[in-house]
C-alpha cells in the first residue's frame, strides 16, 4: 500500500509547447490526461495543477519583492503533482511516464515530509 507522498516538480518544456500546432497541443494534452487517469486509477494521484507564468519572488534580508519567477525559462516551475507511492525509486518510476519529456522538460520528484505540528 502506498504510503509516503511525493510531489512531481514540472520544469521547463513550455518553450517547445509554444511551437506546437492546435491539433498536436490537443495530442499532448490528452496524453496528460491519460498519464494522469493512470495514476489515478492506480490510486496514486493526489491532486495538482498548473501553475500560471508570472508571479513575484521575495528574496533576501530585506524581503524584497521582485516579478517572476524569471530565472531562465527552461528552469520556470510550471506545475505539480502529488502522488503517493512506497518509496522514491517507485514515485520516480511512475514519473518517468510524465508527457513533459516529448518537450524537454523535466521532472523533479520530491519526497514531502510530514512535520507533527
Amino acid at each position: 500500500m502506498s504510503n509516503q507522498e511525493f510531489m512531481f516538480l514540472f520544469i521547463g518544456g513550455h518553450e517547445k509547447l509554444d511551437t506546437l500546432s492546435p491539433d498536436e497541443m490537443q495530442r499532448h494534452m490528452e496524453r496528460w490526461g491519460h498519464w494522469i487517469a493512470d495514476m489515478r486509477e492506480q490510486g496514486v494521484y493526489q491532486g495538482g495543477n498548473p501553475l500560471e507564468s508570472g508571479g513575484k519572488t521575495i528574496a533576501g534580508p530585506n524581503l524584497a519583492v521582485h516579478d517572476g519567477p524569471f530565472a531562465e525559462a527552461k528552469e520556470i516551475v510550471g506545475g505539480y503533482i502529488i502522488i503517493t507511492a512506497d518509496n522514491l525509486e517507485t514515485a520516480v518510476d511512475i514519473g518517468k511516464n510524465c508527457p513533459i519529456f516529448e518537450n524537454e522538460g523535466r521532472v523533479e520528484v520530491r519526497a514531502i515530509r510530514q512535520l507533527d505540528l
